[in-house]
């Protein structure tokens, strides 16, 4: 898709203009605020944007704010946009009658791409840029043409998915309407199942293009194929010539066939913002989570029906208040209208598993064509090899020009001495590894951490097909569990670690990798690689390794004691180094 690459290239470069340098007034977002899981998540937050806004990485004469959940129940990303908006009216007073605000869902703690944990999923780095963009940078970008052409309202997203859209040379996206307004992007229907489908009211005088205005009269959640057929959700292609009409999670979508038009993000304008705040003034602290597509934008349009807020299977825990706030929200927001921008040469990409990481990042996708990433990005390395089915990725990392890194993985924020293999499909991050291999299909992570007053240094490690998130609820079930598709009770044997609670840190009825305190805590970077991937050989060449010697952190705990300024300042020493190396082979080419 030409025209998609281009128009992408085109907003990059427009961003790029802005960074460093004070923005014009309506020019650019009036506020920019990011939502963090809790007080510590948030502290990190602002201190990554302390260092952009130091080192001029971002438009200037913005606000940039950070607004966690409050304490307690999980509220969701629905229940996170409420308690932004209270942010902001506290922060800004009447003035944010008249903002333009992006609001960036970032909470979590990324158990499915824990390379972002520590650090937060809106601060994974891209393999683009100089200096690397992040995802921040990458929304910021991707957004630059909607401030200008937009009423005062939030603009809703999330921080792990990325859209790219073209639309004609005279024509540019509004959100100027009362109400809601979201973007819709052409999908297969297997897609659909997992993402909002609107119904839009049919309008046989509209004259097709890649950009169109419609009414929605209702909005599907996550809908069964057999429910987006009966409620008319499903399309028939038109001739749009050759291009590609997928999301850019599925493959092409062939001439004539079936497809459904799927959410991303969402505008509302001052007035429902205000509502919607009002709403939670009113209700008081929130003890379920809500979610901002399945339950504000169920409630829009002529056609929605309270049907929904009795459908708990998209619910990842059923409160006894769910209900019923889903009952109050829908009664509230009925009757306002959700507009549809539908952009008929677009994509959507998400980015928040290991899989969709790699799979964007090294293999042949189109998302690295229309961004154009690239596989060795802002760093000093050898040149990566290329296999059929891709290459390797080395994002701001020095590696040795005797270390060999197999096609299908990525190594960020790392150094690579000679004599290190890594194997295909890993993900290597913020680590300093020396003269060892690593073997295909390894999720290797360092983090520094400030435990006592003591700063030391803890690296994660586990097999890619791992899933962190499952658990179990007694000791006995741990068997259930597996680390590098070995038996977890058999690990520990090979550890010399007993099956105890004291392994595990946190809710004792909540037992899985995450939680289980096998991680050694090292003196240095390199003795912590080092050990982390001895305990991994141990297990694969069912040897001993001894952990009972080490002081064992968990995942969790990694995260609670992680020390976000070290962290930063050895991403800054390799900056420098690799920036010094630039300057020298320039000036050697001169």
């Amino acid at each position: 898709m030409a025209s998609l690459r281009e128009a992408t290239l085109r907003k990059l470069r427009k961003f790029s203009e802005l960074r460093g340098k004070p923005v014009a007034a309506g020019e650019f977002w009036d506020v920019v605020a990011i939502t963090a899981a809790d007080e510590k998540q948030e502290l990190a937050y602002k201190q990554q944007l302390s260092e952009k806004l130091k080192k001029r990485e971002l438009p200037l004469g913005v606000q940039y704010h950070v607004f966690p959940d409050p304490a307690g129940t999980k509220i969701g990303n629905g229940g996170s946009t409420l308690c932004s908006l209270e942010y902001l009216e506290s922060l800004c007073g009447d003035k944010w009658n008249s903002m333009k605000v992006l609001l960036i869902h970032s909470g979590g703690y990324s158990q499915r791409l824990p390379n972002a944990s520590a650090l937060g999923k809106i601060f994974t780095a891209l393999p683009l840029g100089e200096p690397i963009y992040q995802m921040l940078e990458l929304k910021l970008a991707m957004y630059v043409d909607f401030p200008s052409n937009m009423r005062p309202g939030v603009l809703v997203t999330c921080a792990d998915d990325i859209e790219l859209y073209s639309v004609g040379d005279c024509e540019y996206i509004a959100f100027d309407q009362p109400g809601f307004t979201a973007l819709a992007h052409p999908s297969s229907l297997a897609v659909g199942t997992t993402h909002g489908v609107f119904v839009l009211h049919s309008d046989s005088s509209l004259q097709h293009g890649d950009l169109e205005y419609r009414q929605c009269y209702r909005f599907l959640h996550k809908p069964t194929i057999e429910n987006m057929h009966r409620f008319n959700a499903v399309h028939r292609q038109r001739s749009f010539g050759q291009q590609d009409l997928s999301g850019g999670d599925t493959d092409c979508l062939p001439l004539h066939t079936e497809y459904v038009y799927t959410d991303s993000l969402f505008y509302m304008d001052h007035k429902s913002a205000k509502k919607l705040l009002d709403f939670y003034k009113s209700e008081g602290p929130l003890n379920c989570e809500i979610d901002a597509y399945g339950d504000f934008l169920q409630a829009l349009g002529p056609g929605a029906t309270a049907e929904y807020t009795r459908n708990t299977s998209h619910v990842t825990k059923e409160e006894s208040q769910l209900l019923d706030m889903r009952q109050k929200i829908f009664h509230l927001l009925k009757g306002t209208p959700l507009n549809v921008v539908v952009l008929n040469n677009s994509r959507f990409y998400h980015i928040g598993t290991l899989q969709e990481y790699l799979l964007h990042f090294t293999s042949d996708s189109a998302l690295k064509s229309e961004l154009g990433l690239q596989s060795i990005a802002f760093s000093v390395s050898p040149s990566v090899p290329e296999c059929s089915s891709g290459t390797a990725c080395v994002i701001h990392s020095i590696v040795d020009s005797g270390c060999c890194v197999a096609p299908g993985s990525v190594v960020e924020y790392s150094r690579l001495g000679p004599e290190v293999s890594i194997g295909e499909n890993c993900i290597i991050s913020s680590s300093v590894i020396a003269k060892t291999v690593v073997p295909a299909y390894s999720f290797l992570c360092s983090l520094s951490v400030k435990i006592n007053g003591h700063l030391k240094y803890s690296t994660m490690v586990f097999g890619m097909q791992d899933n962190l998130k499952n658990s179990v609820k007694t000791l006995e079930d741990i068997k259930a569990l597996q680390f590098f598709g070995v038996c977890f009770l058999s690990c520990l044997d090979i550890w010399n670690l007993k099956a105890t609670e004291k392994l595990f840190s946190g809710n004792k009825m909540n037992l899985s990798l995450w939680t289980a305190r096998i991680f050694p805590v090292c003196s240095s970077l390199s003795e912590s690689a080092t050990a982390s991937l001895g305990m991994l050989s141990a297990v694969r060449n069912h040897s001993p390794f001894n952990l009972s010697d080490f002081n064992l952190l968990s995942i969790q705990e990694m995260l609670v004691y992680k020390d976000v300024q070290d962290m930063l300042a050895y991403r800054e020493h390799i900056f420098l180094e690799i920036s010094s190396n630039k300057n020298q082979s320039d000036l050697e080419k001169s």
